[in-house]
């Protein structure tokens, strides 16, 4: 087998080969006039009519058989083959094609459809020239890149040579395209709001922190999609609001966490918790529909129907249930002591933390399709309490074990958001880096007022879960870090 230096080097003669012969080995442009797909689709009254027509696309695969020569071409649309015969071309570019163009290379032909003797639709090539020259072999397509990490690295390749993954991303696509469609649908405005933030304000993460040259300052990544910049358009009177965008975690990777990911949020002035739960439950039913043609899931070992009845699972009452301990009235002591019984693995020693750890461990067992509620306040700075009592009004869509969504009636008390800050502040300085950080400016745009509100927000990692893959399958170029 032949090295790498050594294919490119006989791949490099062969391009002085095709500029002896006139052609430009990396065009700028191609004159193509059908896409192979087209061309399918319209094979017969293009055969019949014997139209001449441009095609183009890399080559994946070229058998020689005598004086033919059949490549199998795929331009991005659809697979078609291309036929050369010495007579119909000439001695000339057809001793070019042998000698100088491999797969892998991109090349333009001019010919007429029709069907070989095999009954395979072609086109019967009457000129060419070549697009790209490639210098390297593109691995085979029956047995693709193997290596997780290679795959990773070369995703082009890997896209190019695996169809299944070429559907998972016309999927997602399709994922996101049917989400903003149906926000629109419901009267929602769509927004852009900030990715570079003075405080990292709507959820509980580790950001990455980034330096402002012109400023001289500090500033993060927002770790939401514009939690607090919404909220201040409600104020605004803007009320049906919504944003898919690009967030940022600088924590762990897990099968369903990355440090960058697509989220969607929207808030929704005059509306609460249980309004947003009904919009939420449609919303998935209609993702599941339109994109995955069925509302029947199988995933991390569960399965679940998203057209059946959601149940509502109470926080605090589904951990006591699988714990024994009532993590309102339990001290952190406690709670450390029933994590370590369990086996369960945590950091941090506040009670927020402990609390959340709790139930991570709770969760796994729940299939859904649930409805997540009754929160205790401390695990949500930003949302309304319940009456009187220390929980939330917040929801989150639970799914083969985990929450897939996380929303709430957001709290519009200018004093109360104060004192949660501060105490988001405590657990910081406390060395808890996944505490919210606070943000007067915010507190100061309640104090104008701002409308009864419920706020939502959910990721690719939904997409994830719906079709049973890890997140960093179902993303076109996950980070990886550099080869040493």
């Amino acid at each position: 087998m032949s090295s790498l230096e050594e294919i490119k080097t006989e791949r490099l003669k062969k391009r002085e080969l095709l500029s002896a012969a006139g052609m430009d080995p990396y065009a700028a442009k191609s004159e193509r006039t059908h896409t192979n797909k087209l061309v399918l689709e319209d094979f017969d009254k293009l055969a019949d009519s014997e139209t001449e027509i441009v095609a183009a696309g890399r080559i994946m695969a070229m058998r020689r058989h005598g004086g033919s020569v059949f490549c199998d071409v795929f331009d991005g649309t659809g697979r078609l083959q291309f036929f050369f015969s010495r007579d119909a071309v000439g001695l000339k570019l057809f001793d070019l094609l042998v000698n100088a163009i491999d797969p892998g290379d991109f090349i333009e032909v001019r010919g007429v459809p029709f069907l070989t003797k095999r009954g395979t639709e072609a086109i019967a090539v009457s000129d060419w020239r070549v697009l790209t020259k490639a210098l390297v072999n593109i691995p085979v397509e029956h047995f693709g890149i193997k290596d997780e990490d290679e795959r990773y690295r070369k995703r082009y390749l890997d896209i190019l040579l695996n169809e299944e993954l070429q559907e998972v991303f016309r999927l997602k696509e399709r994922f996101w395209q049917v989400t903003r469609q149906f926000m629109k649908d419901e009267g929602f405005m769509e927004v852009e709001t900030p990715t570079l933030e003075v405080t990292t304000g709507g959820a509980e993460a580790r950001p990455f922190i980034t330096h402002h040259n012109d400023f001289d300052m500090d500033v993060y990544l927002r770790i939401s999609i514009g939690e607090l910049w919404q909220k201040r358009l409600m104020a605004a009177g803007i009320p049906k609001t919504f944003e898919i965008g690009r967030a940022y975690r600088n924590e762990g990777t897990s099968p369903e966490h990355l440090q960058e990911f697509t989220n969607m949020e929207f808030y929704w002035a005059y509306a609460d918790y249980r309004d947003g739960m009904k919009l939420v439950q449609k919303l998935y039913r209609t993702i599941a529909t339109e994109v995955f043609g069925t509302t029947k899931f199988s995933t991390r070992g569960h399965s679940f129907d998203l057209a059946d009845e959601w149940v509502e699972v109470d926080y605090v009452e589904e951990i006591k249930k699988q714990t024994g301990i009532d993590v309102t009235l339990a001290t952190e002591v406690e709670m450390a002591a029933t994590a370590e019984e369990l086996g369960i693995k945590y950091e941090g020693d506040n009670k927020e933390r402990l609390t959340d750890t709790l139930w991570k461990y709770c969760r796994k067992n729940i299939a859904g399709p649930a409805f997540l509620v009754n929160h205790p306040l401390l695990v949500a700075p930003l949302a309304k309490q319940k009456g009187n009592d220390p929980l939330a009004q917040m929801f989150q869509p639970i799914i083969a074990g985990s929450e897939v969504g996380r929303g709430y009636s957001e709290l519009n008390d200018p004093v109360d958001q104060e004192a949660r800050f501060k105490e988001q502040q405590k657990l910081l300085e406390a060395g808890d880096e996944e505490a919210m950080m606070p943000d007067y400016e915010f507190v100061e745009m309640l104090e104008y007022g701002m409308p009864p509100t419920c706020g939502f927000g959910f990721g690719e990692r939904l997409f994830s879960f719906l079709l049973d893959k890890p997140l960093r399958e179902t993303q076109m170029f996950p980070l990886m870090k550099p080869k040493e």
